[in-house]
């Protein structure tokens, strides 16, 4: 991580840049956090969803990604305020739409694996089975 986090008793975080106290950034840092926290209480509020999740702005061109979740913890890598918060309200739909789709997803890796399992014991029978032609 290029800059230095801090964490609040809140849970509410700040990611401030180590030369943003020498070139002035520090204030336009904490307003791109306060705008995103914002949005993000907004959109928990419409939606109702999401609500154990915190928004970290860590800007980051060189992550190759404009942002993901980890835990309940959004992180934006975007470096312009506009992108961070288009990613924002990517991320919290991609997050709720995710946890609608759970279930269905535990079900069909456990299907996949129960599938896999059969294939497998007919495919050793066959080999045992044509082991034995070779007998």
């Amino acid at each position: 991580m290029a800059g230095g986090e801090t964490v609040s008793k809140g849970a509410e975080r700040r990611i401030l840049d180590k030369n943003a106290l020498n070139n002035g950034k520090l204030g336009s840092q904490i307003r791109v956090q306060v705008k995103l926290e914002e949005e993000l209480k907004r959109i928990q509020g419409k939606l109702r969803l999401g609500l154990g999740l915190v928004v970290v702005w860590m800007p980051n061109a060189d992550s190759g990604l404009s942002g993901e979740v980890k835990g309940n913890d959004i992180l934006i890598y975007e470096e312009n305020e506009g992108k961070a918060l288009d990613t924002l309200r990517h991320e919290i739909l991609d997050y709720c739409i995710s946890q609608a789709i759970e279930p269905y997803k535990e079900v069909t890796n456990r299907l996949i694996k129960v599938i896999n399992e059969d294939a497998y014991k007919r495919k050793e029978k066959v080999v045992e089975a044509l082991t034995r032609l070779l007998e």
